[in-house]
């Protein structure tokens, strides 16, 4: 849930709740006021502000007003020219609604890269770096997008497992060992067979990575560090799942590569040695055609010294 959803929700009391309609019809500007001229608008004792900060989960005033000032920020960044939820309408020609999913895809990576902390994905590529095996828990679509990731990763010798069947991942959940990791998905963060899964894995020990959206969720309380997806879509009142599925996915691709270049020229020249092996494609195009010389220039560079 947002900062802001939350204060519409509270139960405050009424000087409480003039503050919090102040506080969210200033939008921004209010990183410009202080305490002191905060209370004196709203006729309230600086104490309040401390009050009601404390009622949304926050130790003080400043903590509060540093997330509500960065959820406000994002909100306000980045899809001024596309709708996540009705990126064309009903007259588009062809091309047009071609190049306004375009502009929605690329959107929608900006947001999601803004959205991507150091810290949490350094943990996250930790906890599959260490693993003896890898299992992903999505629903619907999450699932077939995690099958992707997956075949990468397998591609390198990660042991990557996508839970594809319904109702049984409470089965792979309790059959997970501590040396394992899993990866949660989850857009609202409140996917109640995800949170069974996330509740089974806290009770065995079993680290996890949840990607999910932005604010206060269930999935991102519990798990051990969290990717946030872009958060613009609707529940259902949408065209698609345009903008959560590109997030997915890349999230899972950077994680991906994150994993990868960790052993660079051991990962690229297994790929390319299997591939010289199995690989029998015929092509017409110069672009696709394998280089030898790309092969030779790449061992040598890589060679110990």
């Amino acid at each position: 849930m947002l900062i802001s959803e939350k204060m519409k929700q509270t139960d405050f009391s009424a000087a409480e709740s003039a503050l919090v309609a102040y506080i969210l019809d200033k939008g921004i500007a209010i990183d410009e006021l202080t305490i002191k001229e905060i209370a004196q608008a709203t006729f309230v004792h600086p104490s309040t502000l401390i009050r009601v900060s404390k009622k949304l989960g926050f130790a003080g005033w400043v903590e509060l007003k540093t997330a509500l000032l960065e959820e406000q920020t994002y909100l306000q960044t980045y899809f001024d020219t596309v709708d996540a939820n009705l990126p064309f309408d009903s007259m588009d020609g062809v091309m047009t609604i071609a190049n306004k999913i375009a502009t929605l895809e690329r959107t929608t990576l900006d947001d999601t890269l803004s959205l991507l902390n150091h810290d949490n994905l350094q943990a996250a590529k930790q906890l599959v770096l260490k693993a003896n095996q890898i299992k992903v828990f999505g629903s619907n679509a999450n699932t077939l997008i995690s099958q992707d990731f997956a075949l990468k990763m397998r591609r390198i010798g990660k042991n990557v497992t996508p839970c594809q069947t319904l109702y049984e991942t409470a089965y792979e959940a309790y059959n997970c060992q501590p040396n394992d990791c899993c990866i949660l998905i989850s857009y609202t963060g409140e996917n109640e067979m995800i949170l069974q899964t996330a509740e089974i894995l806290k009770q065995g020990n079993i680290p996890f990575i949840g990607l999910t959206s932005i604010g206060d969720n269930t999935l991102a309380k519990l798990s051990n560090t969290t990717l946030r997806l872009t958060t613009r879509e609707r529940l259902y009142s949408k065209i698609g799942n345009f903008t959560i599925n590109t997030s997915i996915s890349y999230l899972l691709d950077v994680l991906y590569s994150c994993i990868f270049a960790e052993e660079y020229s051991h990962n690229l020249n297994h790929l390319i040695a299997i591939g010289e092996t199995v690989d029998t494609r015929k092509t017409s195009s110069e672009i696709m055609e394998e280089s030898p010389e790309f092969r030779l220039q790449f061992s040598e560079s890589f060679r110990p010294n």
